[in-house]
């Protein structure tokens, strides 16, 4: 079953990642990684607010396969597999940097809405 936590504003965001890194912690994964989850989350709930109205939600849960993080708005579906924009860019980078801190990321619609699920192995 997995933990869940809203956001609908910037200050949101610190006890999202406080939650995000306390339910990976306590999930099994390592410090270093959940701080890379944290991170991630990050990234994306700040690219909700920006981009999107309503806030959104993060899910957090475990399995035989990795710890499984979901980050679910109203925005539109993101395109992964971006380059790294270069050092001069103003952005850009949010979505890059989730791509290649987990272990795996993928992007569906959903009835809730748009969902970024990323995995990271325990």
């Amino acid at each position: 079953m997995a933990d869940t936590a809203g956001y609908s504003a910037i200050s949101d965001l610190r006890p999202l990642r406080e939650f995000v890194a306390a339910r990976a912690l306590a999930l099994g994964l390592a410090a270093p990684r959940a701080d890379l989850l944290m991170l991630a989350v990050n990234e994306l709930a700040t690219n909700t607010l920006q981009h999107t109205t309503g806030g959104g939600t993060v899910r957090v849960w475990a399995d035989a396969s990795g710890l499984w993080c979901d980050v679910v708005d109203q925005g539109a579906p993101r395109a992964f597999g971006r380059a790294m924009p270069p050092a001069e860019a103003i952005g850009g980078r949010g979505l890059a940097i989730v791509e290649r801190i987990c272990d795996d990321v993928s992007v569906f619609t959903a009835a809730e809405g748009t969902v970024v699920r990323m995995r990271l192995d325990l």
